[in-house]
């Protein structure tokens, strides 16, 4: 069902509107219209602007709350709120932001280290095959010298050709695939030569810093503890970091807890308009609430001089509609999710939650009917829905039901058809086939009259006459559609007799599909609305009759579609009578074909299962809902607590 609302108005002192959210509109579920909209043909409101002081502070605690926490930081309990939590909490901040500052300037400093250290390494690591120190090297007054590295192939070619011809000393200290590293010593008389030989072999100098003095692996092996050292440090300093948000936690929680509601209650100020009544400015808040809500805060009210409340009955909106709340109970809570997909129910129609659950369960359990395997989907659905609250499962529960009820009438229990007795009929026997599929038909025949009636009675709820007179699924529709079934049934059915009153039938069918054909200049002058042609009078003809004969085949299609619901039923059970085949189990017990059953059930319980849901939905969408049902709600949003 859709909950009955009410339009109200709160009115009170500008600086009042705080007291008036935490004690009231927190409590009761309020759907908040922008006030200015509203009333804005009154041109005395102004927006009701000020500064959030809560913003700030509460985002730079939801990022330490997100640090501290392994849950989302909204999730948070907010306690008794203090009137000063707001200097609390800056406090907080900025001690937590002024230590935090200092150490992650400090680790700055670390990587900043560390970086030098890792490129000293990297300086280092290729020559720690020379076992002299460096300061000894730099030293040498008439000996010059080059670190580098030279490639392989270039090596190779100056060893055999040019190093014996040069007056030079290579120093190898490492080689990989590719390059040889090392350093080359030359007279300083002859280094201008030797530097360019060694240049023309594409030899690459390295610069070791003037840090190293000692060997090359003794300068490495402390620059690796120093590295070691700094990164040490570093981790440390990371703890440190992280210490300062943990030791804070219970401090940033419910700093964040209370600012996070404030903040929102704050907010409320985006739908309020202020009025100025002498020196004094007050501000006005509109929305929607449940009729028993209203009363019960319109009594709370009464002895609050501070504000006051206007419950307004019959109350149309100049922008927009009254916002729908479905309000189901029980098992066809779940059922909502269905009808929320296509689009919740405008204020003024019918809820088909009820309708949606019984149609669905029913040709659910029609096309999956079995004992055992609806148990199963009544525990496991019931169980899932109990404890995670899944609206899913509780239509499978549901839907359950329905499909030990058909089991029983089939005589199925997990695929076998003897076990049990058959109360009905064995939809898979050769006799039953053909009946099965006619019977789905007629209740798919049953199901688009009962869609007729709900568009009907929206229609009169909606006071529009015209769309429940008129049109493919008003009275006219409905009326040539009867005629129809009754014409085509006493065809089929020679034991009915010859069609009576033919001719009174035959005039009701051409009123029917004039009225169909021109539905839209019918409604408008039923309603007293102004129809205009869009084009011309031929062109409004012609594209009347096309639709008509597309209004024709959509009758017809749509009552055959119902055939798949008996198809579903034969197809189950024909699945079921091939896994016993595989299994042979009923003319000898063997591991294997116990194995077979089990896996058979369960592959058809799920793959059967998962489409024979889809195309039930598919059922009530096209078939039932795009005759009744517009969708056209929004939802109802409560402001507060209660809402989140």
């Amino acid at each position: 069902m859709i909950a009955k609302m009410k339009f109200v108005n709160i009115t009170g002192p500008k600086s009042d509107i705080d007291r008036v959210t935490r004690e009231y509109l927190l409590r009761y579920p309020i759907h908040l219209e922008n006030a200015l909209t509203e009333l804005g043909d009154t041109h005395s409101l102004t927006p009701f602007i000020e500064d959030n002081p809560y913003k700030e502070p509460a985002a730079a605690l939801r990022e330490m709350a997100r640090l501290v926490n392994h849950q989302d930081p909204d999730s948070l309990p907010a306690k008794k709120i203090a009137p000063d939590v707001l200097d609390t909490a800056k406090k907080l901040i900025d001690s937590i932001t002024q230590h935090s500052s200092q150490l992650a300037k400090k680790q700055e400093e670390l990587k900043a280290e560390e970086t030098h250290y890792v490129r000293l390494l990297g300086e280092i690591a290729p020559f720690r095959g020379i076992p002299f120190p460096i300061a000894k090297i730099l030293d040498f007054h008439f000996i010059k010298f080059r670190f580098g590295r030279i490639a392989l192939n270039y090596f190779d070619t100056f060893s055999k050709y040019v190093y014996d011809n040069l007056d030079t000393i290579f120093y190898e200290s490492s080689r990989d695939s590719e390059y040889v590293w090392g350093v080359y010593f030359a007279p300083q008389s002859t280094f201008v030569k030797v530097d360019a030989i060694f240049a023309s072999m594409h030899f690459e100098r390295i610069r070791i810093s003037d840090e190293v003095t000692a060997s090359p692996a003794e300068a490495y092996t402390g620059v690796s503890k120093s590295l070691e050292d700094v990164r040490r440090r570093i981790t440390q300093c990371s703890l440190e970091l992280s210490n300062i948000y943990y030791e804070h936690q219970k401090e940033i929680n419910e700093a964040y807890a209370a600012l996070r509601v404030l903040c929102d209650n704050f907010d409320i100020r985006k739908k309020a308009a202020c009025t100025r009544e002498h020196a004094e400015v007050f501000y006005i808040l509109c929305g929607w609430m449940e009729a028993h809500d209203a009363q019960k805060l319109a009594r709370e009210m009464e002895d609050d001089s501070q504000v006051s409340l206007l419950v307004e009955e019959e109350y149309t909106s100049p922008t927009t509609s009254p916002p729908t709340r479905l309000k189901n109970r029980g098992i066809f809570k779940p059922f909502q999710m269905f009808v929320s997909m296509y689009g919740l129910p405008a204020y003024n129609e019918l809820d088909p939650t009820k309708f949606v659950a019984l149609t669905y369960a029913f040709m659910f359990g029609v096309m999956f009917g079995d004992v055992g395997q609806g148990a199963c989907l009544v525990i496991g659905g019931f169980l899932l829905y109990h404890f995670k609250h899944l609206n899913i499962a509780g239509i499978i529960s549901f839907c359950g039901l329905f499909s030990v009820f058909f089991g029983f009438m089939y005589g199925s229990l997990f695929g076998f058809e003897h076990v049990i007795p058959t109360i009905w009929m064995k939809p898979m026997d050769s006799e039953n086939m053909m009946t099965t599929l006619i019977l789905a038909v007629v209740f798919g025949v049953i199901l688009i009259i009962a869609a007729m009636l709900i568009q009907i009675i929206n229609s009169i709820r909606q006071k529009n006459i015209g769309s429940a007179l008129v049109g493919t699924n008003g009275l006219t529709g409905l009326i040539f559609y009867l005629i129809v079934i009754y014409i085509v049934v006493t065809k089929l059915l020679p034991a009915m007799g010859p069609t009576r009153f033919m001719a009174l039938l035959t005039v009701l069918i051409i009123v029917c599909l004039f009225a169909i054909a021109f539905a839209e200049p019918l409604k408008a002058r039923i309603n007293r609305k102004r129809f205009t042609l869009s084009e011309g009078r031929v062109m409004f003809v012609t594209e009347a009759v096309f639709e008509l004969l597309e209004v024709l085949l959509s009758y017809m299609t749509n009552s055959i579609s119902f055939i798949r619901v008996g198809a579903f039923a034969l197809s189950h059970a024909g699945m079921m009578s091939v896994v016993m085949m595989l299994s042979d189990i009923e003319n000898s017990t063997t591991p294997a074909g116990i194995i077979i059953v089990i896996f058979g059930n369960i592959l058809i319980s799920a793959l059967e299962g998962l489409i024979v849901g889809i195309q039930v939905l598919r059922l009530e969408y096209y078939e039932m809902f795009s005759r009744f049902y517009s969708g056209t709600g929004h939802e109802f949003k409560p402001y507060g607590s209660s809402g989140r």
